[in-house]
């Protein structure tokens, strides 16, 4: 049986837990709770474990080495455990998408996110499917970073979970039937 990859990117929990960069991470607990994935062994700078959703097995993984180094991560699981391109999905926040929606990808560039950026540039390709979280942008581009690991309102952390729990469904959705049928139905 083949196995997938499904990392979150964000930053350690104990300090960013609930801020918008954490939008990856806060997907791999909604998978990890409703399929009953223990994400608690620590190894190739990250958190992981295995289980399986829809019949695949997978490997849901929370690197741990700031945003900024998430490609470090996810490079060393892969060439650990000679996992396909093909079977990598990479969960994060966009701020080009607004709260509360998400938008599925095939492949593509990092954008202007330092964890994708890193994650390219690791794996030295772009070729590998991505489920974009919104988070929106700050009305003032100079509060930019506290936008993104500040803390949340009430009304936005509403928002942001209705973006994680369909980031979940989209990750199960590219599982069960395939990245084609979960772009039409998700963007």
């Amino acid at each position: 049986m083949e196995l997938y990859l499904i990392a979150g990117l964000g930053n350690p929990e104990s300090e960013y837990g609930k801020t918008r960069h954490n939008m990856g991470f806060n997907t791999i607990n909604k998978l990890a709770e409703s399929y009953n994935i223990q994400v608690n062994k620590n190894k190739f700078k990250g958190l992981y474990g295995f289980g399986e959703i829809e019949n695949k097995k997978v490997m849901l993984l929370k690197p741990q080495t700031y945003m900024n180094l998430s490609g470090q991560s996810i490079k060393e699981v892969i060439e650990f455990y000679k996992i396909n391109l093909e079977n990598l999905i990479v969960i994060y926040d966009d701020m080009d998408v607004e709260p509360g929606k998400i938008k599925v990808r095939k492949f593509g560039g990092p954008g202007s996110h330092n964890g994708m950026k890193s994650v390219v540039a690791e794996l030295k390709s772009e070729s590998f499917k991505r489920v974009r979280v919104g988070i929106g942008k700050p009305v003032d581009k100079s509060t930019m970073i506290e936008y993104v690991i500040g803390a949340i309102s009430e009304e936005d952390v509403l928002k942001l979970d209705q973006g994680t729990t369909l980031a979940k469904e989209a990750v199960v959705e590219i599982l069960k039937n395939g990245i084609d049928i979960a772009m039409n139905k998700f963007n």
